[in-house]
C-alpha cells in the first residue's frame, strides 16, 4: 500500500505535504501510510484518490489492495490458520497465477502431511495450530478445479527432492504432483537438475494477475507492485519455464524421483 501510494503521489508531482493539504489529512498520516506503519481507512483512501485525481484503473487498484490488506490483517490475528486463510483469500481474488519455487512444493500443490510439516518444521509453533493451518491450506486448493482460472507452476528438481518428515511421505506428494499436472487449466513443469539453469534461483515467488508478486521469506511475505520488479519476476519465470519439462516427460521425471525415494526409504530402514 505504501509503495503504491508513493508511486501515485510522485506521478501526480506532489510532495507528501502537498498531498496531505489537498486530501485534508495530517502530513504524518501520509508518511506513516507510505512507510507501511499505517493501514488507511476507506474514508482516507477516498480522500487521497480525490486529491490525486486518480483515473478508474488507479482507483480500482488502490481499492482492491486495501480490501486485500484489511482481509489479511483481520485473518492474521488467528495465528497460522489466519495467515493461511488470508493467503487463500488472495488466491481467490486472482484469475491467473504464476508460481516459481526453488526450495519446496508450492502451497497449492502440497498434500496435507507435507503442508503440516512445511508449516511446523524450524518454527516455534504449536502442533495444533500447524494442523489447523494445514487444513486451511489444503481446503484452499479447491481453486485448482474452478473454471475461469489459470495456473502455471515451475519448480526446480531441488524443490521436488527436498523432503520433510520421511522419504515415504514424498511418494504421496509426488503422486499429487502427477495428478495435478493432468488438470486442463494447470501447467506444471519441473526444471531437471541435468538441465543448465537459466539463472540462479535465489528465491521463489508468486505473480498474481501480472499486477503483484509475492515473495515468501522466513519472517513474512514481501509484496512487490512496481512494474520493473514484476517484470523481472515474469522474465525469470519465463526463463525457468522454458527449461522445464511437462506432461509425460514431467511424469517420467517424477517416477525417477519416486524410485530414488523408495530406495532411500529402504536404506533408512536397514
Amino acid at each position: 500500500m505504501g509503495e503504491l501510494l508513493r508511486r501515485l503521489r510522485k506521478d501526480a508531482g506532489l510532495t507528501g505535504k502537498e498531498l496531505a493539504r489537498r486530501a485534508g489529512v495530517a502530513q504524518p498520516t501520509i508518511s506513516r501510510i507510505e512507510t507501511g506503519r499505517l493501514l488507511p481507512t476507506v474514508e482516507t483512501v477516498e480522500r487521497l484518490s480525490a486529491a490525486l485525481q486518480l483515473d478508474n484503473d488507479s482507483r480500482r487498484e488502490l481499492d482492491t489492495l486495501l480490501v486485500r490488506l484489511r482481509d489479511e490483517v483481520s485473518r492474521l490475528k488467528g495465528g497460522l490458520a489466519g495467515r493461511e486463510a488470508a493467503n487463500a483469500a488472495r488466491v481467490r481474488s486472482s484469475k491467473w497465477l504464476a508460481v516459481f519455487s526453488s526450495s519446496m512444493i508450492p502451497a497449492l500443490l502440497q498434500t496435507a502431511e507435507y503442508a503440516r510439516l512445511a508449516l511446523a518444521i524450524g518454527r516455534d509453533v504449536y502442533e495444533d495450530d500447524a494442523a489447523k493451518a494445514a487444513a486451511v491450506r489444503v481446503d484452499a486448493q479447491a481453486v485448482l478445479f474452478e473454471e475461469g482460472r489459470r495456473f502455471a507452476f515451475v519448480l526446480t528438481e531441488g524443490a521436488v527432492r527436498t523432503w520433510p518428515g520421511s522419504p515415504s511421505l514424498m511418494l504421496a506428494q509426488l503422486d499429487r504432483l502427477a495428478q495435478v499436472s493432468t488438470l486442463p487449466h494447470v501447467r506444471l513443469g519441473v526444471v531437471p537438475w541435468k538441465t543448465e539453469t537459466p539463472a540462479f534461483p535465489l528465491h521463489g515467488f508468486t505473480i498474481f494477475d501480472g499486477s503483484m508478486s509475492v515473495v515468501e521469506s522466513l519472517t513474512g511475505d514481501l509484496t512487490l507492485i512496481e512494474a520493473a520488479e514484476i517484470g523481472a519476476h515474469e522474465e525469470a519465470f519465463e526463463a525457468f519455464a522454458g527449461a522445464a519439462v511437462y506432461g509425460d516427460d514431467l511424469r517420467a521425471l517424477l517416477g525417477e524421483i519416486a524410485a530414488d525415494f523408495r530406495e532411500l526409504a529402504k536404506q533408512l530402514d536397514d
